[in-house]
């Protein structure tokens, strides 16, 4: 059994990322899902964006780093999208992480973006569609192969098709095969976290 702390996307905790949650948990897992809009939810990407650009990016992401104190140290961190900023940042930065799970955005591990270099046994995969134009095209996939290149315990899986959001079943970019995949990945990953 992991324990995970997942985070969400910039539409906010919608129904699809509890329902994504839930899936994990009745595989026997814990799964925290911190909401860090406030119950706000977003119908697009855009608004959402707008939402964070009013309370900044930078304090979006550190109340969910903030959230992780609460919490033992051996976690699985996990996030959708803008959700990756405090995910991956908690993996890089805090002692004891067990994994972390990055699906549709990746920071690099070097340069002006990065938090640092990867740190020594903790696993991380990465997920996103080959042709998104957001993890593709605004060069989320070059991070998440510098890390496979990099890290010693790395996957990346690429899934036909150009949806940013696909495993969020309440909305209209959900892939359901696409997600069944992701899902057994992930699971097939916590059990040898």
């Amino acid at each position: 059994m992991a324990e995970i702390l997942l985070f969400h996307h910039v539409q906010g905790l919608t129904p699809g990322v509890r329902a994504f949650a839930d899936d994990i948990r009745a595989a026997g897992h814990i799964v925290h899902t911190p909401d860090l809009f406030d119950g706000r939810t977003f119908g697009s990407i855009e608004e959402g964006l707008g939402y964070i650009g009013e309370i900044g990016f930078h304090a979006i992401r550190e109340r969910g780093v903030r959230i992780a104190d609460e919490l033992p140290a051996e976690l699985v961190y996990a996030g959708f999208s803008f959700g990756v900023l405090p995910a991956q940042k908690l993996a890089q930065t805090r002692p004891g992480a067990r994994g972390a799970l990055l699906f549709y955005s990746c920071l690099p591990i070097s340069g002006e973006w990065a938090f640092g270099p990867w740190p020594d046994g903790v696993a991380v995969q990465i997920h996103g569609m080959d042709n998104d134009p957001i993890f593709v095209g605004e060069g989320d996939i070059d991070a998440a192969r510098e890390i496979v290149a990099k890290v010693a315990d790395a996957e990346l899986f690429l899934y036909p098709g150009d949806q940013h959001y696909f495993a969020d079943s309440s909305l209209a970019s959900y892939d359901a095969d696409a997600t069944a995949l992701l899902t057994a990945r992930v699971l097939a990953f916590l059990q040898r976290v």
